[in-house]
Parts: C-alpha cells; structure tokens; sequence
C-alpha cells in the first residue's frame, strides 16, 4: 500500500516513496535555500527498522519508524508502528496536526531560532 497524496493538508507532499521508505516534505517552496535553508524544511520520515548512531549503519528490526525532523539533528524522537499501514497513517496525522499548528515544535529546539519559528507560525495555524 502506498502513500495516498491526496489525504495531506495543503503544503505537504510525497517527496520520495520507497518500499522500505516514505518521506514527506512540507513547503518545499518556502525552505528552498533562499530566506530559509533547505535543511530547515519540516519532514516526516516513514522508515522500516531504526538507524543504528553508527554512521554507515544499516536499518535494524521490522518495525516501522515516523518521525518529524525540522532539521537534520532536530526530530520529535519519532514513534515505532508494526505494519507500514500504521505507519502511514500516523505519518498522515503527524501531517495534519503540523499543518493545524498543533505540533510544539519550538519544544524540541535546545536553542531557539525565532525568525524560523515565526516562518512556521506564519505557514501553519500554530498561535506561537
């Protein structure tokens, strides 16, 4: 089963769908390297097994893996699912509760990043 595009809110997308890999990309428009980096761009991944911290490591384990990633070193630790069915569709509620402002994603900041952060008020209906 794959990802059905159709069911996110407006400024998410299927950025790359892969059997054992799912990401999806919120406004890649707004984070395209010109006033906000790319890196900056909110993403959830959908990954079969979890990533060793070994670098060059491979996927471990059968479980499914959402997480949201606002960067490369910052992610809300992510959630394990039993099937990629599950998966997906928390993946699509993750999505919607970031586009309806629901995610605090300035709690998962050590250091914050307020022009970053206004940005993502701005975009999605989060109050700040």
């Amino acid at each position: 089963m794959g990802m059905d595009a159709d069911a996110l809110p407006a400024g998410w997308q299927v950025w790359n769908e892969e059997p054992t890999k799912l990401i999806l990309a919120y406004r890649p428009d707004v984070f395209d390297g010109d006033e906000f980096p790319a890196e900056c761009m909110p993403t959830i991944y959908l990954t079969r097994g979890k990533r060793s911290r070994r670098p060059g490591a491979q996927r471990v384990g059968d479980a499914w893996h959402v997480t949201l990633y606002l960067e490369p070193d910052v992610d809300d630790g992510g959630t394990a699912f039993d099937s990629r069915e599950a998966a997906i569709d928390a993946a699509t509620e993750r999505a919607v509760a970031f586009a309806a402002g629901e995610i605090d994603y300035r709690a998962l900041y050590q250091v914050p990043r307020e022009t970053y952060f206004a940005k993502l008020d701005e975009l999605t209906d989060a109050d700040g």
